[in-house]
């Protein structure tokens, strides 16, 4: 049933990534979460292998890929037995980060998101205070503008990446006298003067770091509010939809992988004369455990294209976030079951999970609150409707001398071997059709139908021509998309 949401191009993706995470993660997870820490240098190893940034525009240093492949991401991720791990980057990629991204300033971008795509730099969002968690209106912390600067004075409480992050996202109230509309969002820098840090000692996710913040008279320039001053609140409520979604996708993950890994142990452990799996009331349980599963994925993966195509989608997430959540918690504790004593030993990553997967329903929304905003919508006929026009990602400027370089290039190229078939080149506002069918290539600059489809951009196309970037590599890594056949796409190193 996934091949509907996911290519042939994901798959090779999630292949990658799976292979990376099993040489460069899963051997040192255990040292890690004694540890608690994850070493930075090993997210500036994901930058480098392009998995980082991927619904980040090329400018950026993103790869501007569909959302699918962000799904893939949070799955691979949520597959290691670390809830620690996995909520490292969900916060920096798809809880702060996005910000800066869809309302920060072009300086703004250049300053902490580029960082953060290289691997470079860890975020974290700060919201919740010691009074104010779900309730974000009654935040009490305070930024005073100064002439070029704002002041801030307050508490955060429950931050990840707090301790050891680079940045956060500061949710901060500019003009308390008005409510809802006098909330702004600002990027402080973590080692900035007045800020004292608490690492707060967690029941799970011990792989990462969970903080109090204080802030005392700390200088922020004026330049680091994202977006308008007084429309932070705004920004929150949009943002929020792809905080839950990202958490649902990593979390049904998570749930699919910890069933594999409780069936492996069940066919395996022995009583009375036969393996365990063979008891029918343990049989049954796993049974139903995965058909919930299955259920719950296909609609995240629903939730998923409604956020992919535009859509505001506060219920669908919601519900989302809802139920994959608490699926989470009941199959923690229905798994560790089946391992009986030995589920209760630190040895066994069961035991880890059932830790971890407390927190799933209350960060990012308690149940509670999801339940609240389905039953305004489903009893109140509540409707939210997007707070804020969505700002549309800008495609990088394509230098027409560039384009023209490359399509001087290929033409070129393409006096070599006939391809047979047909083959266009996407390289955004230009196509270039190459129809290899009558003996030799005849290179057109239109926009036609043709058997096999590259979606590159023109940078990574300059690449490609140059020998910088090898073709296998570069569609590894997402920077090439293939639609259609795929024979005539692996003639692509011939022709280039």
């Amino acid at each position: 049933m996934t091949s509907y949401y996911f290519t042939s191009e994901h798959e090779l993706f999630r292949e990658a990534l799976r292979k990376f995470l099993e040489k460069e993660v899963l051997p040192y997870i255990d040292e890690w979460e004694a540890q608690q820490q994850v070493p930075k240098s090993l997210w500036k190893k994901f930058g480098d292998q392009g998995f980082l940034g991927l619904h980040y525009p090329p400018e950026y240093g993103g790869a501007g890929l569909d959302f699918f492949y962000t799904v893939v991401f949070c799955e691979e991720i949520s597959k290691v037995f670390s809830g620690g791990f996995g909520v490292i980057q969900s916060v920096t990629q798809y809880m702060s980060s996005p910000y800066i991204y869809k309302y920060g300033s072009e300086y703004l971008k250049r300053k902490y998101l580029v960082p953060v795509i290289r691997g470079e730099a860890i975020a974290a969002i700060g919201i919740t205070e010691p009074g104010a968690g779900s309730d974000v209106a009654n935040i009490q912390t305070r930024a005073v503008r100064q002439g070029d600067f704002y002041i801030i004075n307050g508490q955060k409480t429950f931050i990840s990446n707090g301790y050891y992050g680079d940045y956060v996202v500061l949710v901060v109230k500019t003009q308390p006298e008005a409510g809802i509309h006098g909330i702004s969002l600002i990027v402080v820098d973590l080692d900035s003067p007045g800020i004292t840090k608490n690492k707060l000692n967690k029941l799970g996710w011990h792989a990462s770091d969970t903080a109090e913040l204080f802030f005392e008279n700390v200088k922020v320039p004026a330049e680091n509010l994202i977006g308008d001053e007084g429309q932070g609140f705004f920004y929150l409520m949009e943002g929020l939809q792809l905080e839950r979604l990202v958490g649902a996708i990593g979390t049904i993950a998570g749930v699919e992988h910890l069933i594999a890994y409780t069936l492996e142990y069940m066919a395996q452990r022995h009583a009375f004369g036969r393996p365990i799996n063979k008891f029918q009331v343990l049989r049954h349980r796993m049974a139903q455990l995965h058909a919930e599963c299955e259920v719950l994925k296909q609609y995240v993966y629903y939730c998923s294209r409604l956020f992919s195509d535009g859509h505001y989608a506060v219920r669908e997430c919601s519900i989302a976030k809802l139920l994959t959540t608490e699926l989470a918690n009941r199959a923690a504790y229905e798994c560790l079951q089946m391992f009986g004593g030995y589920g209760y030993i630190e040895d066994y990553k069961v035991a880890r999970v059932y830790r971890d997967v407390r927190i799933l329903t209350i960060g990012g929304g308690t149940s509670e609150i999801m339940r609240e905003i389905i039953a305004k919508m489903l009893i109140d006929d509540k409707a939210y409707e997007l707070p804020v026009s969505r700002k549309q990602p800008s495609s990088s400027p394509e230098p027409s001398s560039l384009v023209q370089e490359i399509i001087a290039q290929i033409k070129s190229r393409a006096e070599r071997s006939a391809l047979g078939s047909t083959l266009k080149f996407d390289l955004g506002s230009h196509k270039l059709l190459i129809d290899g069918t009558s003996g030799r290539n005849v290179v057109k600059e239109e926009d036609g139908e043709a058997a096999c489809v590259i979606q590159v951009s023109p940078e990574d196309m300059k690449a490609l021509l140059s020998g910088e970037l090898n073709p296998m590599s570069a569609f590894m890594a997402g920077k090439i998309k293939v639609k259609g056949d795929m024979g005539v796409a692996m003639k692509l190193q011939s022709l280039l």
